[in-house]
């Protein structure tokens, strides 16, 4: 099957999910953020499963924001302001999410993007407001911009595109976003923020690796264990991602997908390549005119959408031209390049793009002997270069290109959000992911004596999560202590040069008190829980403590328990952790399950984050509230806009009308005094809008619309009733036909009724009422015809369609009522299978009603 009917395969197959759901089912929002476009899938029951499109009808998003004199844009229309507005457009963030002001990343960002970053109030990279983005803003606001707050923009206009696709009502509030595997979590709390800033609730973040290989296991079923790398050569970097499929259950309607390693390179990508191609062409650009051009932001960016026009170019030729205007002082820029001299340029970067696989292997124990193919995504995949490094060291038979390399992302977040929601009826895909980082815990040994003489507390530090720990796996610490600690989280080494390893800091309190009730209720041997848990979306958190101990047994087993007791403890008041999963069991305990005796006391947990810290609640609620505003103001000024526009459109339609021919309707169904009434009007507010229309307000450009709108309809009724009048009018005659027609028959079998002395179906005053009501109808619908055809085309009419339908109505109503009427119940005769009526005020004897046929 190729590529198109694959794809054709699996949108058929979800949406006969989709169908299937049940009506409580909503919507997810899926959204592959990358550092060059977003791609983004809306699952809604009874809707096709594919990507959202943007207003241009593109498959793929743009992540760019920027200002245009205040006016926010969004997705290739913000990045064509590049060239122009440098300063104020805002192009791939996701480098900086996350990210400390002083990391090495900075440098590396500025070096291709025009942007200034600078500190922020939390000492995270945050990049200045150009001239032009504050534009419209009133009162005091940030000098810089927080990347949360950027990043929650772009969202928020891929949710805005979500509603239209979902259709006007629906709510679109869930969303699963993709991330590297690689992201810390700074990095993941920086894009969490982000996704509620723009107003959604994160349901998961995805590792994008094993996001596709839910799309790829879809359609596929696995009766044999299959083993894939997941090769993803993105914009901002590269990850691979070794990946088990493994069938499960009699009819193989379970897939298991184990993700077994990973590696990465966060910088090797697209954008170091289209970094590397400017730099030929600023060089070849310095070299021939002998200007320095790389302080100037405004060449640069001309520069650097050529180097990405150019990239595209030698991917599939050996060959391409360039051709700049006005690069800088009005000098235009041509040179030829050759997909030789790109590549010497990128000579070192081959070894970069191939060493995340074995990185993966290496995590995961295996060799590329034990992978069956590697499953190509990602833009860079199509440069021949990078193609051709993957197949020197894998072979060309195990590079497979069956998943969509754009989109394979987003749909597989799509189906995993699917089927987090418990509303959707998929594919029973279940996905176990990996911890890319060793996390410790540290804390202080609790002092056995308060003299001041005493050496300070020792540090303890133990593994909390090892690398390739399972997403969703919980630990119980247990502690024997008597006063208030704290545990610190941090990785064991820098996930990268730039990121600290301190991640939080847990203060447990309210110790010293718990353990003083529990000795009040005679509890004994109280101890410390503290539950850990290291997230499906890859966040490490302390949920909750509690102070824990048994009640006083004074049984004889219970006493010979305390005299001997329950065994050693840990020399610094600590016990050993136990692992459990969060997602399939309870946590387990090394003692027995808990009984109505025993005595939990919960604990307080205070977070605090010792180096990059998340948003806090009030800059949150800041920054929330001001998007809102800019919202909401965007929406004035495009609900002024639209008024504008319709004014004058409307204008040029009433210009074009008094200006037609004499055989036209507006001028066969107006008199004079009315066009002259209208043309006073329209030249007056013709000249108000060519003055006033740049300051009016919305409720102007209405008003002046209003105000041409009356004159004109009287007009437009005319036209309009002429139009309606021969189908009305057959409607009504039509009925009064049927009308006759029903009475005459319903008459003539009345008078047979009466003759024979049975009671029939319908009565002499219900037919009376039918045919008064037929005869003032009739009446009406005559003498108003009638005048009519003596009124000009220039006048109001005498009939309106609208009372003609009303009154046709009453008519049709009373004899639908009538004909639909039920026939009188008969009994059959004793003697004979003859039915006769039943009289009406006659009660039927026997213990029952009969069943009777009708006459």
């Amino acid at each position: 099957m190729n590529a198109f009917g694959r794809r054709l395969a699996i949108l058929s197959l979800f949406s006969l999910f989709l169908f299937s759901s049940t009506a409580l089912a909503t919507t997810v929002l899926a959204i592959d953020y990358g550092s060059d476009y977003i791609k983004a899938s809306l699952i809604k029951p009874g809707m096709p499963f594919d990507v959202i499109l943007d207003k241009d009808s593109k498959r793929k998003i743009r992540s760019s924001v920027a200002w245009k004199n205040g006016e926010r844009l969004f997705g290739q229309d913000a990045f064509n302001l590049a060239t122009r507005f440098p300063k104020d457009s805002y192009n791939s963030l996701k480098y900086l999410l996350g990210m400390p002001a002083n990391a090495d990343i900075i440098s590396y960002y500025t070096s291709f993007a025009p942007p200034d970053v600078a500190p922020s109030t939390r000492f995270t990279a945050a990049v200045r407001r150009g001239s032009s983005t504050a534009a419209r803003e009133s009162g005091a606001v940030p000098a810089t911009w927080d990347v949360e707050e950027l990043v929650a923009m772009q969202l928020a206009y891929v949710r805005a595109l979500a509603v239209d696709v979902a259709g006007p009502g629906e709510r679109v509030q869930d969303v699963v976003v993709t991330v590297p595997a690689f992201f810390s979590q700074f990095e993941r709390d920086a894009i969490a923020d982000a996704v509620e800033l723009a107003g959604l609730r994160l349901l998961a973040l995805v590792n994008d690796g094993s996001a596709v290989a839910v799309n790829y296991a879809m359609t596929r079923q696995f009766p044999q264990r299959e083993r894939h790398i997941v090769y993803d050569a993105g914009a901002a970097s590269t990850r691979a991602t070794v990946v088990t499929f493994a069938g499960q259950g009699k009819k193989q309607d379970t897939t298991l997908l184990t993700v077994n390693g990973v590696g990465y390179d966060r910088v090797a990508g697209g954008t170091e390549l289209d970094r590397r191609m400017r730099e030929i062409l600023v060089e070849e650009f310095e070299h021939k005119h002998g200007v320095r051009i790389r302080d100037d932001p405004k060449a640069m960016m001309k520069l650097w959408k050529e180097a990405e026009r150019l990239k595209a170019i030698l991917s599939a030729n050996n060959e391409a031209s360039s051709r700049v205007e006005s690069v800088y002082n009005d000098i235009d820029f041509s040179m030829k390049v050759t997909r030789q001299v790109f590549e010497s340029a990128c000579a070192d970067m081959k070894v970069r793009f191939v060493q995340p696989m074995y990185e993966a292997l290496d995590n995961a124990n295996l060799t590329l002997a034990d992978i069956d193919s590697v499953i190509l995504t990602g833009g860079a995949t199509r440069i021949p270069m990078v193609r051709a490094a993957l197949a020197a060291v894998v072979g060309e038979e195990k590079l497979a290109m069956n998943v969509n390399s754009d989109e394979a992302a987003v749909l597989g977040a799509a189906l995993h959000g699917a089927t987090l929601s418990r509303q959707f009826r998929t594919k029973n895909i279940k996905l176990s992911d990996i911890a890319p980082y060793d996390v410790q815990v540290s804390y202080l040994a609790e002092a056995k004596s308060t003299d001041a003489s005493d050496a300070p507390p020792r540090t303890i530090t133990s593994l909390a999560f090892a690398k390739g720990s399972r997403t969703g796996t919980r630990k119980t610490l247990t502690f024997r202590r008597k006063n208030d600690f704290s545990l610190a989280f941090s990785y064991k080494s820098p996930p990268a040069s730039e990121i600290p390893v301190e991640m939080l800091d847990a203060r447990i309190s309210g110790v010293a008190e718990a353990l003083a009730n529990i000795t009040e209720a005679d509890g004994i041997d109280p101890v410390i829980k503290v539950t850990i848990l290291f997230s499906e979306s890859g966040f490490v958190s302390v949920p909750e403590a509690i102070a824990y101990a048994e009640m006083k047994d004074d049984s004889l087993a219970g006493k010979l328990k305390g005299l001997f007791g329950d065994g050693p403890s840990a020399e610094d008041g600590s016990t050993s952790t136990v692992d459990s999963s969060a997602s399939s069991s309870p946590p387990k305990t090394t003692k027995a399950p808990a009984t109505p005796k025993d005595i939990t006391v919960p604990l307080n947990v205070t977070v605090k984050f010792p180096s990059v810290a998340p948003m806090g609640l009030e800059q949150k609620r800041e920054a929330r509230q001001r998007l809102i505003k800019m919202e909401a103001e965007e929406a004035a000024i495009a609900a002024r806009e639209e008024q504008r526009n319709i004014l004058e459109g409307y204008l040029y339609k009433l210009r074009d009308l008094l200006e037609s021919d004499s055989q036209h309707p507006f001028v066969t169904h107006s008199q004079e005094p009315e066009r002259r009434a209208i043309s006073r009007q329209l030249k007056d507010v013709s000249s108000w809008f060519h003055t006033h229309a740049d300051n009016a307000q919305t409720k102007d450009f209405i008003e002046k619309r209003s105000s041409l709108e009356a004159l004109e309809r009287p007009i437009v009724h005319r036209i309009k009733e002429i139009e309606e009048f021969p189908q009305a009018l057959n409607m009504s005659q039509m009925w009064n036909w049927r009308t006759r027609l029903f009475l005459t028959e319903a008459l003539d079998n009345l008078t047979a009724e009466e003759r024979a002395g049975t009671t029939g179906r319908y009565t002499k005053v219900e037919l009376d009422e039918l045919e008064k009501t037929l005869k003032e109808h009739e009446t009406w619908l005559n003498e108003r015809v009638e005048k009519q055809k003596s009124v000009p085309m220039n006048r109001d009419p005498v009939i309106d369609t609208g009372e003609m339908r009303k009154r046709a109505k009453v008519l049709e109503t009373q004899l639908q009522r009538l004909s639909q009427k039920k026939p009188p119940r008969v009994r059959p005769s004793s003697s004979s299978k003859t039915q006769v009526p039943l009289p009406t005020d006659e009660p039927e004897s026997g213990g029952g009603q009969g069943k009777h046929d009708e006459l």
